[in-house]
């Protein structure tokens, strides 16, 4: 877990956002199965995405999904850090997620990641998932400086 508030004390953190593609709400173990299906069939494409050093999410099982959703959810009510499922308009898939971090790096307030279902990378909503968050987080976030680390 991180260790300190990464938005100011009175600051109202978003819901999240609607397009006409998709929805963001915060990630949550209620969406541990439709999160967990959309991880697990996009494992080629996570791997190494958020610099993670490991082989996350090769061999992840429910259970530690549901760990990890829960430590998600928690750093979210402690303003630590925020996770949102991108889910689709009806809210029946779970798309991706989109995570808002804090930097390592004292140049910048945040650090955030997105990604998108692997068989969804040809159509370009991952780009356009990139935008949207980006647009939201210039526009609606308290941070004026943003680590988005290179996704290709």
């Amino acid at each position: 877990m991180y260790n300190r508030t990464i938005v100011p004390t009175g600051f109202v953190v978003p819901e999240g956002i609607k397009t006409d593609e998709f929805v963001l709400k915060p990630l949550t173990v209620n969406n541990l199965i439709k999160d967990y299906d959309a991880v697990m069939s996009s494992q080629k494409h996570l791997q190494g995405l958020m610099g993670d050093d490991d082989d996350w999410p090769l061999g992840l099982t429910l259970e530690e999904n549901l760990v990890d959703l829960g430590w998600h959810q928690r750093e979210f009510t402690l303003r630590h850090s925020f996770a949102y499922s991108v889910m689709s308009k009806n809210d029946q898939q779970c798309l991706g997620c989109c995570y808002i971090y804090p930097s390592g790096k004292p140049e910048y307030d945040a650090q955030v990641f997105h990604w998108i279902r692997q068989e969804y990378l040809s159509s370009g909503l991952e780009k356009r998932l990139g935008l949207a968050f980006q647009n939201w987080l210039e526009k609606d976030w308290p941070f004026s400086r943003i680590d988005f680390p290179d996704h290709s």
